[in-house]
């Protein structure tokens, strides 16, 4: 294992932000922590990284003791939403800053720049200054100048966050490749789940100061620990005592099975490719999510009673299960 927190325990004040996490996150690979604003992952990541100090717990670092470690001896990367680039300073002295302060000869400092700017895409922008840059570019500037120093592992706290939504898809599909090239152990903190099932090998999925669960994004996404975990992954609805998601519900003309349920369409919106339908039954509303295709086959309008029937296979928790915060390691 690359990075193991064990019992960190912090609070500001009254408020607990980290309660007893205890978390392995593996070497070469890239683990998301997820979760809502407030939860703990920033905390986490910026004890990791040194920036903030546990009021109990340990955490190591390829093996070292690194609890009381300052930041500049735990050999990390770290990169921040807002960028603080050198404003005064072109791109390539932004991304050899580091390993000039370390004294590197030239010739190893302007072979190892070259290298990373030709990596992350800019060494056409190497004598620009940051303010000409676009934000994307800066950001991948800001990667370039964290792996200068080849650490051993590399934090970034919402590194896209601030970035509009095309870009940001953009650079998380540049982040998989960057990662599958040069493997460094990478944690990264954001609340997009779709960002993190998309990008990392593992999520680490906080709330409230907890770990709730730790898997593969299929494992989180097909076996949810519980119904926080399921709510945060994604879309679901309630058909009877159990939360499903509505892409697993599938709609009958037909006459009713054991464990269907029969319900009138009450709307029906179209989202691109798929379409949604409210479906009231006993209990209330449920969320149906189809193919346009199989929504025309089906020749369903508002006011038609349909027969809904879950996939054996879907993912469900029972609904409004409490979420208990559950340790692993």
């Amino acid at each position: 294992m690359s990075i193991e927190i064990s019992g960190v325990n912090k609070r500001f004040g009254d408020f607990v932000a980290l309660d007893d996490v205890s978390v392995s996150i593996p070497s070469g690979r890239l683990t998301a922590l997820l979760g809502p604003s407030g939860g703990g992952k920033s905390t986490l990541l910026r004890i990791i990284a040194g920036l903030e100090t546990a009021d109990s717990g340990s955490v190591e670092i390829e093996g070292v003791d690194a609890t009381k470690l300052p930041p500049q001896k735990r050999n990390v990367g770290f990169v921040f939403q807002h960028y603080a680039a050198f404003k005064h300073l072109s791109v390539r002295r932004n991304v050899s800053f580091g390993l000039e302060i370390r004294k590197r000869p030239k010739d190893e400092i302007r072979s190892r720049v070259d290298e990373l700017l030709a990596l992350v895409h800019l060494e056409q922008f190497a004598d620009r200054l940051p303010s000409q840059l676009s934000g994307g570019q800066r950001q991948r500037m800001a990667l370039a100048r964290a792996l200068a120093v080849q650490p051993t592992v590399l934090l970034l706290d919402e590194p896209f966050g601030a970035l509009d939504a095309k870009v940001r898809k953009e650079l998380r599909d540049w982040l998989r490749r960057l990662h599958d090239e040069v493997h460094v152990t990478t944690v990264f903190v954001t609340h997009d789940q779709e960002e993190a099932l998309e990008v990392s090998d593992e999520i680490v999925v906080i709330n409230e100061g907890r770990v709730e669960q730790i898997g593969s994004p299929d494992d989180l996404y097909d076996r949810p620990a519980n119904d926080f975990v399921m709510r945060f992954l994604g879309p679901v609805t309630t058909l009877g005592d159990q939360l499903v998601r509505p892409h697993d519900l599938h709609l009958h003309g037909g006459d009713p099975e054991p464990g269907d349920v029969t319900g009138t369409v009450t709307r029906i919106t179209r989202i691109g490719f798929e379409m949604r339908l409210e479906v009231l039954v006993d209990g209330g509303p449920v969320t149906v999510t189809t193919t346009r295709n199989a929504f025309l086959g089906l020749g369903l309008e508002v006011g038609s009673t349909v027969v809904v029937r879950a996939d054996p296979d879907a993912s469900t928790v029972g609904a409004g299960a409490v979420s208990a915060g559950a340790k692993a390691s």
